[in-house]
């Protein structure tokens, strides 16, 4: 039986996460898009509530609450700001890396330094794309090769999330220890710990970016960085299904987060339409917005369902009860449809406020930008669309195609 409905456990987590997104993040989103960040007081109450770890399972030290918990708090989280999620301290992104593509010992190595009392103020990262591809061959341009017993990682990073922030890294490079390994393509990168006192590492300058802007998105250098072989997490017996199910997750996590958005969107709009009056009535009674305003409420209950029934299926692995496919294919669908939908709420509700809707007077301009850059964020439309399809087709997956590659379409990671 399938069930939509939450646990009274997780009914009181949501309230409580709900009321800190009332109360500290929707009144001052644009403070926030202003100073580009989140206040120190933020992110600690942030952590108080315990969100950086709910994802991460409890033998390396997280909550061990699930997806569907996760998902539900995200969502909650960006109806009040939709660049808050992505502005929190913790490890973020570089969490579920390690525990998707690490041994359960360097998970939790490397996960130690968000257990503390200052882990509000940490941040991990994730260094995948490169703004271009390589002019050669498939695969990054940014080399891994054998140097003693460790490994050297020379290259550039590029649309990483919180690369200035940041003091702990898992890079992706091209891993080259043979003349063979060219060849290889995309499934022949490797995965490297790195942290961000390693000599040879550089972050470049935070980009300015259309949306999100309390989050910040920059680059690394890496020029000769040295790392002992323990660094490399080598994603068990198949790499490429462990970075495929890491990407998979956490771009449901942003979507999650776009479902909170298109929310916030459709909210502020028929609120606007209710008290908005043009000869004599509400525009929201003429039939033309009606129908617009209902078609988006139709969207948010969509995005939603599907993404909490991904997440679902997620946890029900856990348990033994499912299969890999069935829940990558599930998330595929989840995360294309609520990239589109968070776009068509945000850019309806700028419509249907009219010219007040260009105005920064009104949030509703902050969340069409914010939604066009949340859909590059961890995975595009396009590449769920392709991940889906392979599914459903039997196709094998190829990672030059669903994942966010330099060839095909990067992200945000």
């Amino acid at each position: 039986m399938i069930s939509f409905q939450p646990t009274e456990d997780q009914k009181l987590m949501v309230e409580s996460v709900a009321q800190f997104a009332r109360t500290a993040l929707r009144p001052k989103i644009r403070d926030f898009e202003r100073a580009r960040e989140l206040p120190e007081s933020v992110r600690r109450t942030a952590h108080e509530l315990g969100l950086a770890l709910v994802a991460l399972p409890e033998s390396v030290s997280g909550a061990g609450l699930g997806l569907t918990t996760a998902v539900l708090l995200e969502e909650e989280i960006a109806w009040g700001d939709p660049a808050a999620p992505f502005a929190l301290g913790g490890p973020g992104a570089f969490g579920l890396a390690v525990v998707e593509l690490g041994t359960e010992e360097q998970a939790r190595s490397a996960l130690a330094p968000f257990l503390g009392a200052d882990a509000h103020s940490r941040f991990g990262a994730v260094a995948w794309g490169e703004k271009k591809p390589h002019p050669e061959r498939a695969g990054f341009s940014t080399r891994a090769t054998r140097h003693d017993d460790g490994w050297r990682l020379d290259g550039a990073k590029a649309y990483v999330l919180n690369a200035d922030r940041a003091e702990h890294f898992v890079v992706f490079a091209q891993v080259e220890e043979t003349p063979q390994d060219a060849s290889a393509g995309w499934r022949g990168i490797g995965a490297f710990l790195v942290d961000r006192s390693a000599a040879g590492l550089t972050v470049t300058a935070r980009a300015t970016t259309l949306g999100l802007d309390a989050a910040s998105f920059g680059g690394i250098e890496l020029a000769g960085v040295v790392v002992p072989a323990s660094a490399r997490l080598a994603g068990g017996a198949d790499f490429t299904a462990a970075l495929v199910r890491f990407f998979t997750k956490n771009a449901l996590l942003v979507a999650a987060r776009g479902v909170g958005l298109s929310r916030a969107a459709f909210e502020l709009t028929r609120e606007y339409v209710d008290g908005r009056k043009a000869f004599g009535k509400p525009i929201g009674h003429f039939q033309a917005v009606a129908f617009t305003v209902a078609d988006r409420a139709m969207d948010v209950d969509a995005s939603r369902g599907l993404v909490w029934r991904a997440a679902a299926a997620w946890d029900a692995l856990t348990k033994g009860e499912g299969s890999e496919k069935g829940a990558l294919l599930l998330s595929a669908q989840a995360i294309a449809f609520t990239h589109e939908a968070a776009m068509r709420c945000g850019d309806d509700g700028v419509q249907l406020h009219g010219g007040a809707g260009f105005m920064r007077d009104y949030p509703v301009e902050k969340l069409m930008r914010d939604a066009k850059q949340l859909g590059l964020c961890g995975m595009t439309a396009e590449q769920a669309d392709q991940l889906a399809a392979a599914i459903t087709l039997g196709v094998p997956l190829d990672p030059g195609l669903v994942l966010p590659t330099p060839e095909s379409q990067n992200a945000f990671v």
